[in-house]
């Protein structure tokens, strides 16, 4: 027990953290399933907060399983070997829990990039309807299919690099020199193995294109696009400054010319939500305009037109006002609840806008 209001449990056996209400008849009724994933060289408790804030706001709603399978050194191994194991994990999480009946993710950082890894094998395609019809229609009554078995709710990407971090800013600590990100695609396979070699996209598997540039399709048995597809609502939350890990642009799934201009805010409720945008699924011909006449990057404009065939939320964040706004790429999700606490206002717009 972990207070009067939240349960929580430590697995002996695969060290993964799930969390339920503490009155009995609340957590009976709970049908949804959260899982929360960390992000590079995290662990499972990097989303404690979240996790607890969750249940004490949803007690009779949610089940939180804060994923374990991918932490520490385990995050350099891939995002494809990640995605494998987490959805291997979840059908485990789903087996144990056969009451179970709708499913949503939050993942940080890199864990975004697993968790959509992950639902693409997840995948089950509907019995009526084809899958084309659910990427073209969302709104279509028994065209989508279901994550694992479950209805698909939520899916939640915090701070996640959706364009990888090749690009000019990507990474914002390299202070976009040219010089200094060329150096960065050509080292960072050293520094974080086969998970940096996905992120800066020079992998190449058997000739097969970079893994990111995968995602943003079905490839072969993997139904990447399909499943972000099964969704009823996609969130992209991001910081405007001062990550200096994962930039703007990619983690708003936004071309340079679409970024929002903001101010800060006097929302008392969301301090640090300074815009909020609700971008519709677009098709490649509706996206030919805002290319024309822009000097893009031919792979990074290819991965937002994929991604950019579904419908978003996208979340803009700022805490630049924090002493603490350096840390800004873990403040978005409260990895410590002592020193960064005052991200709970963006905990808080997840949940309340969560769909149960």
């Amino acid at each position: 027990m972990e207070g009067k209001e939240v349960c929580a449990s430590e697995s002996a056996v695969d060290g993964s953290r799930d969390v339920w209400s503490s009155e009995p008849s609340l957590a009976s009724s709970a049908d949804h399933l959260v899982v929360m994933v960390n992000g590079i060289l995290g662990r499972e408790t990097d989303w404690k907060y979240a996790a607890e804030k969750f249940v004490k706001e949803l007690p009779d709603k949610v089940f939180v399983h804060c994923s374990e399978r991918n932490v520490s050194m385990h995050t350099l191994d891939g995002v494809d070997v990640m995605g494998e194991r987490l959805a291997e994990e979840v059908l485990e999480v789903i087996k144990r829990k056969p009451n179970m009946r709708k499913i949503s993710f939050v993942a940080h950082s890199v864990g975004g990039l697993v968790a959509r890894y992950a639902i693409g094998r997840l995948y089950r395609p509907p019995e009526k309807g084809s899958m084309a019809d659910s990427c073209n229609d969302e709104s279509k009554e028994g065209s989508v299919g279901t994550i694992g078995g479950l209805e698909a709710m939520n899916f939640i990407a915090v701070a996640t690099p959706h364009l990888g971090s090749r690009g000019n800013k990507q990474v914002p600590f390299l202070l976009g020199v040219p010089a200094f990100e060329k150096v960065a695609s050509c080292v960072i396979h050293f520094i974080f193995r086969r998970t940096g070699r996905h992120l800066f996209l020079t992998d190449d598997d058997e000739g097969k294109p970079p893994l990111l540039e995968r995602m943003v399709q079905d490839y072969g048995d993997l139904y990447f696009m399909s499943a972000l597809c099964a969704f009823k609502r996609r969130f992209a939350y991001s910081n405007v400054d001062y990550d200096h890990i994962v930039g703007w642009r990619t983690s708003s799934i936004r071309r340079q010319s679409e970024l929002a201009n903001w101010k800060d805010t006097i929302n008392e409720k969301y301090p640090h939500v300074v815009y909020e945008e609700h971008c519709k699924a677009c098709s490649d011909a509706e996206q030919c305009d805002s290319t024309e006449d822009y000097s893009y990057d031919k792979i990074e404009e290819g991965l937002v037109t994929g991604l950019s065939r579904v419908s978003w939320e996208k979340v803009d964040v700022s805490f630049r006002n924090s002493k603490n706004r350096f840390a800004s790429h873990t403040i978005i999700q409260v990895k410590d609840q002592i020193t960064q606490i005052e991200g709970a206002d963006v905990i808080q717009h997840m949940i309340d806008y969560f769909l149960v």
